[in-house]
C-alpha cells in the first residue's frame, strides 16, 4: 500500500509458529485486528465505551491473501488504510510487511460494521473522528 492512515510494528514470537516453522494462518488475524485496535484507540475512540453505549464492531468479511509466511523473530509492519463501502460498511485495507526486505506477506480487506441491538447502524460516529484525525475516505 503506498499510502496508508496508520502503521503498527510487531514481532513474530515464537508459539504463534506451527510445525512448519511458520506463523500459523489464524495468528495473522489476530494482527490485523490487534492493529485495527490500536488505530481506534489512536483516532480517539473506546471499544470499551462504545459496547458501554450498546455499539459494536463487528467483522462481517474477511478477504485475506496470504503471499509469503512470517518466520520466528521476523519483524513487521501492519499497514491499515479505511475505506467505506455503501452506507454502512467500514472496509480495512491492510498489509503485513516483512521489515528485512520489505516484502509483502499479506494483503487484506476486512469489512466491518457496527450495530447496536444487532441490527446494523450508520458508521457516522466512527466517520467523524476519522475526519477530526485528517483521515479521508474514499470509496471501495
Amino acid at each position: 500500500m503506498k499510502q496508508f492512515d496508520f502503521e503498527l510494528e510487531m514481532q513474530v514470537r515464537d508459539y504463534e509458529c506451527d510445525v512448519q516453522g511458520i506463523v500459523n494462518n489464524a495468528v495473522y488475524q489476530n494482527y490485523l485486528e490487534h492493529c485495527r485496535h490500536k488505530f481506534i484507540q489512536i483516532i480517539g475512540l473506546d471499544f470499551n465505551q462504545l459496547h458501554a453505549d450498546g455499539i459494536d464492531g463487528v467483522v462481517i468479511r474477511a478477504e485475506i491473501d496470504y503471499k509469503f509466511p512470517l518466520q520466528p523473530g521476523d519483524d513487521f509492519v501492519i499497514q491499515l488504510k479505511v475505506a467505506k463501502r455503501g452506507k454502512l460498511r467500514i472496509v480495512f485495507h491492510q498489509q503485513i510487511v516483512r521489515k528485512s526486505d520489505e516484502k509483502l506477506m499479506l494483503d487484506a480487506k476486512i469489512f466491518t460494521v457496527l450495530i447496536r441491538n444487532g441490527k446494523p447502524i450508520s458508521p457516522e460516529l466512527f466517520i467523524e473522528k476519522f475526519n477530526e484525525n485528517g483521515i479521508v475516505m474514499t470509496e471501495m
